[in-house]
């Protein structure tokens, strides 16, 4: 899945103004560098990022830990006040549903895979 750091920008500058913050403001609060949070804040370069910078930034926001990561993945972000257990049975769930994904692709594949078998093995590819 593609990361939205342009979702992750605007999330954090909407915040940025609702408190009146400025960049630096933000930059202390959080203890990330200032030259990190510009970067993010400005969109100007996609890079991974530790988890844990992106939790500190949302933090310092006043949001939930895990509300950055999330919408840098395209997820709904949780309440504020939701318990991270929440997030991690959100994370399962969905994994599960790729596991049986999965499961289907490779049971489709196996499937293409005889039936490229049986058509190679007939005379003239007939």
């Amino acid at each position: 899945m593609s990361e939205d750091w342009a979702a992750v920008a605007r999330a954090i500058n909407e915040r940025v103004q609702e408190l009146g913050w400025k960049q630096r403001e933000l930059a202390e609060r959080s203890q990330v560098s200032q030259a990190i949070v510009r970067e993010i804040q400005n969109h100007t370069v996609e890079r991974k990022r530790s988890d844990r910078t992106l939790e500190a930034l949302a933090l310092a926001l006043g949001l939930h830990p895990q509300h950055l990561l999330a919408l840098l993945h395209g997820r709904i972000p949780p309440a504020p006040g939701q318990p991270r257990e929440d997030m991690e049975d959100a994370v399962s769930a969905r994994l599960a549903v790729i596991e049986r994904r999965l499961s289907d692709i490779t049971e489709q594949l196996a499937a293409l895979r005889a039936d490229i078998a049986d058509v190679l093995s007939r005379p003239n590819g007939r």
